[in-house]
């Protein structure tokens, strides 16, 4: 037998168990990507979430609601309750004999002069009950050098009301609470830069640190 043909014989068969290895491996090699192709989700995003239990024992599933859902944002929950308004009332009885003037200039009797005004003067007796115009709290009571006794009413929203001219007989004083009524002094002629036109009552009132008509404050009720 020559050489050649002997070395074909050998390597014949080592060749047939070398296929039959690869067959084998090939097999091995399949079954195990099926394995894992079966056991694994194809997305693990769509796998159902875990349910957990709350305290109270419901079952509730873990993720979060898309935006929107599961909520309801109700337009009356983010109102703030409607305010009343604030009740007014004219802190005296009697004729308006003097008007606002800011815009313009008024005739002033005692000093015979043209100025502004920053309120209203109201006639009445001397003795007569001043009321509070609308509820608050009283800030200061003092007299003053032109405008007399003087008493000063904080109330909501940053109005401020003034009452001049009164008598020296005050029965409220800094931070007492008064409603629209309660009696704060009572008519009489103390302020001197209004002096000559008798009994009466300045009542001025300011908005925010500004001037504002007195009719208009009337109107807020």
């Amino acid at each position: 037998m020559s050489k050649k043909f002997k070395f074909m014989r050998s390597f014949g068969r080592k060749g047939y168990y070398i296929a039959l290895i690869l067959c084998a491996a090939a097999i091995g090699i399949s079954g195990y990507l099926y394995y894992k192709t079966a056991t694994t989700p194809s997305n693990p995003q769509l796998s159902d979430p875990q349910p957990t239990l709350t305290p109270g024992g419901d079952m509730q599933v873990d993720g979060t609601l898309p935006s929107g859902e599961g909520t309801q944002n109700h337009p009356e929950d983010n109102k703030d309750p409607a305010k009343k308004p604030m009740p007014i009332g004219k802190p005296v009885s009697g004729e308006t004999i003097h008007d606002y003037a800011m815009d313009c200039l008024s005739y002033n009797e005692t000093t015979r002069d043209w100025r502004v005004h920053n309120g209203i003067d109201i006639a009445a007796e001397a003795g007569t009950t001043v009321c509070a115009a609308a509820p608050g709290t009283v800030y200061t009571v003092y007299k003053d050098d032109t405008m007399g006794h003087t008493v000063v009413i904080r109330h909501q929203d940053g109005y401020v009301t003034k009452y001049s001219s009164l008598d020296a007989d005050i029965p409220v004083a800094a931070g007492d609470t008064v409603s629209m009524g309660t009696a704060i002094g009572k008519v009489a002629n103390t302020a001197l830069l209004e002096n000559a036109i008798g009994d009466h009552l300045h009542f001025s009132v300011t908005h925010n640190d500004e001037p504002m008509d007195p009719a208009e404050f009337f109107e807020l009720s």
